[in-house]
């Protein structure tokens, strides 16, 4: 079996650590690892598969060695300005941030929703926004039976999804200190706010989710309306998730399709108390569903909660799950 090269850009960030844990525990066929940060964490060493790897500067010609695949966790700048450079080396890039999504060219992967996507890259693979990972396993998998006609999207956004500065923030202002990366103390709110606010009066995020829903499913028109808000969470985000179908289900027949769709487990037994957590989500790479429920106020609508770790398969399994699609 060949043997493949993989550079990790952002090893130490919050994703690119955890990218690295999922690495140890998928076992993927690769015989050479470099690990690339910004400047200020380069010369630091991390202790990855039973050794100590020092992690390396980027820069432009990092990539000069060769590499079969990379994946980028270090922001949209970096993305923009290293991801061509590795492409330019033969290096397939998988992407996790929102720089090349949209881009027509540019495949944006759920590997079991569209797995189909990825071999038609020019280089480049996108990792969706992490809400929209979660969302579009049940999505797809009763999309494929009822037709879906419009969904309504809530979230519940942890702060791990806002990176380090945002896992601080909520240790901080729970020790009395004032906000650094959330306009208001987290600790004490829900912030119906991620990402900059857009003209429409939409914030980045729910457009991110909005419009990289459609572009998944392949449903270009497909009616979605979304608000997104963060909560005091540390990890794992939630969502409720109301759908309307074209075509008439019957409620065992969709748990059935939940159940045996890849990548989702179900828990709902509401009269037991076991419906999916955050907490129990943690650390795991499968989407948790539940509360799957009529929507009586419309014909042929459901009612799902979803929940998923954000930073395993909202990020870092999603993308090496991708590169284990492009070797097999």
């Amino acid at each position: 079996m060949k043997k493949y090269k993989l550079a990790i850009v952002g090893a130490t960030g919050v994703v690119g650590r955890s990218a690295l844990q999922v690495l140890e525990e998928m076992k993927l066929p690769i015989s050479e690892y470099k690990l690339f940060v910004s400047k200020n964490s380069a010369s630091k060493k991390i202790k990855f598969l039973g050794s100590e790897y020092t992690v390396y500067e980027l820069d432009e010609h990092s990539f000069d060695e060769g590499f079969d695949f990379a994946i980028f966790s270090a922001g949209g700048d970096i993305s923009k300005k290293y991801a061509p450079i590795a492409v330019s080396k033969n290096c397939i890039v998988v992407d996790n941030s929102s720089v090349f999504r949209m881009e027509e060219d540019v495949p944006l992967v759920v590997p079991e929703v569209n797995p189909e996507d990825i071999f038609s890259n020019n280089g480049i693979i996108s990792n969706p926004n992490c809400s929209t990972i979660q969302a579009v396993l049940p999505l797809k998998a009763l999309d494929n039976v009822y037709s879906i006609k419009r969904i309504i999207y809530s979230t519940y956004q942890a702060v791990s999804g806002a990176g380090k500065n945002g896992i601080d923030d909520l240790n901080n202002t729970l020790n009395g200190l004032d906000p650094k990366k959330f306009p208001y103390a987290i600790s004490k709110s829900c912030i119906p706010h991620i990402d900059i606010f857009l003209d429409n009066g939409y914030t980045k995020e729910e457009m991110k989710m909005i419009n990289e829903t459609r572009k998944i499913l392949h449903k270009p028109d497909l009616k979605i309306t979304a608000t997104a808000v963060r909560v005091p969470i540390l990890n794992s985000h939630s969502e409720s998730i109301n759908i309307e179908f074209e075509n008439p289900f019957i409620l065992s027949d969709v748990k059935k399709c939940l159940e045996n769709f890849p990548g989702i487990i179900v828990l709902d037994e509401p009269s037991n108390n076991i419906y999916p957590l955050s907490e129990k989500a943690n650390g795991k790479d499968e989407v948790f569903v539940g509360r799957i429920r009529r929507d009586e106020s419309v014909e042929n609508g459901l009612n799902l909660w979803v929940v998923a770790d954000n930073i395993r398969k909202g990020a870092a399994s999603n993308a090496v799950q991708i590169i284990k699609k492009l070797i097999n």
